[in-house]
């Protein structure tokens, strides 16, 4: 799925990534969304997985697997799933900071492989939960303004 950079759908997929970094306690603008296909959600954690204590972690977001942790690597490189939270794509924010906080502190929680990828087919339900999360100010129709 590619999104224009100011789509109803974009917004709300940036709003539910705040969410997110919000129930983790981060502040501020500390995650990115990537619309080009493969859409992708990016939020850098300050801890560290117990078994990496010298690598950067991340929480991962893409349209195929939904959530993941990650670590970074020193060379630039992509960054090592380490785990990945499970079959919902689009869980409520509240259960991915828990998986995030879960693994920080040792308690293995996630799948070590990917829970399977999404079929083409199920991207209008993935564009219809991500809406969800659009801001009010989006899903309201204001004279003049169209919403796309």
């Amino acid at each position: 799925m590619e999104l224009d950079p100011r789509s109803r759908t974009t917004r709300a997929l940036r709003r539910y990534t705040g969410l997110v970094s919000e129930a983790l306690g981060l502040t501020g603008d500390t995650f990115w969304v990537h619309t080009e296909s493969p859409t992708t959600g990016y939020i850098p954690l300050d801890d560290r997985a117990p078994g990496f204590p010298s690598r950067d972690l991340a929480l991962l977001w893409d349209e195929r697997h939904g959530w993941s942790a990650a670590i970074e690597t020193a060379s630039g490189e992509d960054l090592i799933v380490v785990s990945y939270l499970g079959k919902d794509i689009l869980p409520p924010p509240p259960t991915v900071a828990r998986f995030a906080i879960d693994l920080v502190a040792g308690r293995g929680t996630g799948q070590p492989d990917p829970p399977g990828f999404r079929e083409v087919d199920d991207l209008d339900d993935l564009v219809d939960r991500i809406a969800r999360y659009a801001p009010s100010w989006l899903t309201t129709p204001t004279k003049g303004y169209q919403v796309t």
